[in-house]
């Protein structure tokens, strides 16, 4: 995955959220949420990352309540694929 250019992740400069937390995903972006849209059984949360990129993601209630997510808290998109799809235009 790359944003801005570069690639994230804490092996090449990216950002890690806590020293004592160990992750095997590689792709961890540090934003802001700035949107969540509450739903029965999910929610769809938005961050905003540094350049100005938003990433989506759609997680349970318990865990919006448990993470304790709202807008304007700092937050982390972890980002795990064994596959990224390309897609190009005609």
């Amino acid at each position: 995955m790359c944003v801005a250019g570069r690639r994230a992740g804490s092996r090449s400069g990216g950002v890690v959220p806590d020293p004592a937390m160990k992750l095997s995903a590689r792709n961890v972006l540090k934003g802001k949420v700035v949107k969540v849209v509450r739903g029965a059984v999910n929610a769809e949360v938005t961050i905003a990352l540094a350049g100005g990129q938003q990433v989506v993601s759609i997680i349970t209630m318990s865990s919006l309540k448990s993470l304790d997510i709202k807008k304007g808290k700092a937050a982390y998109a972890v980002v795990k694929a064994s596959n990224v799809m390309i897609g190009v235009d005609h």
